[in-house]
């Protein structure tokens, strides 16, 4: 009985959500969407970016959190400095409702310390996911904006070295 029930409710939960071809989003508004960070803050992105070149790790699936982290590791390896969140992206009404314990799960394998850059969509995830599309949804939406919400640099194919080099380049105006 449990694993029916168990079987059901994946079924539910893949069957609420929708594929969205992956696009190129380079020199587009990012859309306004709301957010909560693990603090418990509401955050407008890209309003509540203070004017400021920001980078966004956006995340499909849990599984997204290792090509984040190879991301962040590299950054710091780098010694990019900018801001940065990452951004857990979930649609559907359904992951809406365990959004607390979802968040729960996310403090427990978080420092406290970085609660504040780790901003969760679920009310607006789908919009962001048909924005940037979500095929190969293990892989990071990189997201670089400028002042103002547009897209300097978009890359979704897994963490690179190249790709890297090139956010730096644009991130350091060369």
């Amino acid at each position: 009985m449990r694993a029916m029930v168990l079987g059901l409710l994946a079924l539910f939960i893949c069957g609420c959500s929708s594929t969205y071809p992956n696009q190129s989003i380079t020199g587009q508004v990012f859309p306004a969407v709301i957010g909560e960070t693990l603090e418990g803050e509401q955050m407008s992105l890209p309003d509540d970016l203070n004017g400021k070149v920001s980078l966004l790790l956006i995340g499909y699936k849990q599984d997204s959190q290792f090509d984040i982290d190879r991301w962040l590791i590299g950054l710091d390896m780098t010694e990019t400095r900018l801001d940065v969140y990452e951004v857990p992206t979930i649609q559907g009404l359904f992951p809406r409702m365990f959004s607390t314990m979802i968040n729960n799960g996310m403090r427990a394998g978080i420092p406290k310390s970085l609660w504040k850059g780790v901003v969760t969509v679920y009310k607006d995830g789908e919009k962001v996911q048909s924005y940037t599309g979500n095929e190969d949804p293990n892989n990071t939406r990189v997201v670089l904006l400028d002042e103002n919400g547009t897209v300097l640099y978009f890359y979704d194919d897994g963490f690179s070295v190249e790709a890297l080099n090139q956010l730096r380049a644009i991130v350091n105006g060369e």
